[in-house]
């Protein structure tokens, strides 16, 4: 139960006579009506209210439920006084604070809290302390009790002035009842009329009981605002705790703490050197070109521990690097499919964008570069989704867009692609990579600075088995998530 649901509940028991008991020595809602109506009619004679047009008796319809004997069911308007607002122009109020509080709609309405900015010397449609503000138009159903002396009210608002009724229990009923006067808004902007407040049913009961039950709403408000706090920490919990177990669970698998080691499948070393051994195979063929080397690693650079079987590497000394600066695509529709960034979502590509190609004059160009490749990562090095990685699935000859970098394994034998592309989207890298980025409008991260960018090696035996506990475990996180 959310806490205005639970609200909503203590009000509603309230309201049906149910929240604190019935005294017969506190007399009936009857004889109190009685008294209400020929306070009104003195109110009538003596000009300080106008007298409203009859309406018509309660149907058994209407009555939305059940209350005590003692109470009676009545209609609104034959225990108040209404007022509605009007605006007013602006060169007949002020932010001077001349003249009495000009209050102009929901926005200045704060939790029984009056926010006032305005102030004006002409006012005619005046609310007085102890009534009770509603919204009735834009944002209906907003209360305050007014604690100012006098205020003028904007044809937002309506005043409530009740006549031998407690003010809060007034308050109260009409908050339970807000979403059914929200149903009867008209118009674009939503609004209720006049006639709808002065018609509501109204449950009255006794005036001590109304005070009593003010009482008691008001002992268990503070417990349902502790209630509210603990909600919204569980809520948020709830809503995070998907998302953390899986940066939780990627944290173990780059650190070799989700699959046990086994001695058999040999070490992070061993493949390192087999990968160096194909590395040094595509240069000779002319199919990638050498590279200076890059610095020894250093204990100090080393994030976390590993597997005394793992290996730590640079990111290029397992991948190659390809990025693009080639000419603007076009969109015709034919020619080599360009993979660009609005095409990569964190994890897959996502096709559904209009196609984009590059001429053949164009993928001549690149091809003596190096193309992607199905099964290569894609990574997005600039802009808002810069860190965002996916496999390339496209089947057939492609291309990638400028701020996308392409990483080759320099044998996909020797290497489990799906472990990477999550070792790619882990907190770790993506916390070295925004260390890493430069620029000011357009923040990226550079092919050169990202080669340099550590990666744990374990055996290949071991990453297909990270692999497929990944995907064992990682959908349990998403089914959490809906």
């Amino acid at each position: 139960m959310t806490p205005q649901e639970l609200k909503n509940s203590i009000l509603q028991l309230a309201i049906q006579g149910k929240l604190v008991e019935q005294r017969p020595e506190e007399g009936t809602a009857e004889e109190l009506y009685q008294k209400i109506q020929q306070e009104k009619q003195k109110l009538i004679a003596e000009g300080k209210i106008k007298k409203e047009k009859p309406l018509p008796g309660i149907t058994e319809e209407e009555k939305p439920f059940d209350i005590p004997e003692s109470w009676k069911w009545v209609r609104l308007s034959t225990v108040i006084d209404l007022l509605s607002g009007s605006d007013l122009t602006p060169d007949k109020y002020n932010s001077s604070k001349d003249g009495i509080p000009y209050i102009t709609g929901a926005s200045n309405l704060d939790e029984n809290k009056l926010i006032i900015n305005r102030w004006t010397l002409y006012p005619n449609n005046i609310a007085h302390k102890g009534d009770l503000l509603l919204t009735c138009k834009g944002t209906v159903g907003k209360t305050a009790v007014l604690n100012e002396n006098e205020v003028h009210i904007a044809r937002q608002l309506m005043s409530i002035t009740p006549v031998g009724t407690d003010t809060q229990y007034l308050q109260f009923y009409i908050q339970s009842q807000v979403e059914g006067l929200k149903t009867k808004a008209k118009s674009m902007i939503p609004g209720i009329e006049r006639n709808t407040v002065l018609q509501l049913v109204f449950a009255l009961p006794p005036l001590a009981e109304q005070k009593r039950i003010v009482a008691k709403i008001e002992e268990l408000l503070p417990l349902i605002d502790r209630y509210e706090k603990a909600w919204s920490r569980l809520e948020e919990f709830n809503k995070r705790f998907p998302d953390d177990m899986q940066k939780s669970i990627l944290q173990m698998a780059i650190q070799g703490k989700l699959v046990e080691q086994r001695p058999e499948e040999g070490t992070g070393e061993e493949l390192y050197q087999q990968i160096q051994q194909e590395k040094q195979k595509l240069i000779k063929e002319g199919k990638i070109k050498k590279e200076k080397p890059l610095t020894e690693i250093t204990e100090e650079e080393k994030p976390f521990d590993i597997p005394v079987s793992w290996k730590w590497v640079r990111l290029n000394s397992i991948y190659n690097f390809i990025d693009y600066r080639g000419k603007t695509p076009t969109k015709k529709q034919h020619g080599i499919r360009l993979i660009g960034s609005a095409n990569i979502r964190n994890g897959y590509l996502d096709f559904s964008k209009e196609d984009v190609y590059i001429s053949e004059e164009e993928y001549l160009t690149r091809k003596s570069r190096g193309l992607t490749k199905n099964g290569d990562i894609l990574f997005i090095t600039e802009g808002g989704s810069m860190g965002y990685a996916a496999i390339n699935t496209w089947v057939g000859e492609c291309s990638c867009g400028q701020r996308v970098i392409t990483l080759q394994a320099y044998s996909l034998d020797l290497i489990a692609n799906p472990l990477y592309l999550r070792f790619i989207q882990s907190t770790y890298f993506q916390k070295e990579i925004r260390e890493r980025k430069t620029g000011s409008a357009a923040q990226g991260i550079k092919g050169d600075t990202m080669k340099k960018v550590l990666i744990p090696l374990p055996p290949l035996a071991e990453q297909k088995r990270i692999v497929a506990r990944l995907e064992e475990l990682l959908p349990l996180c998403e089914a959490l998530k809906s």
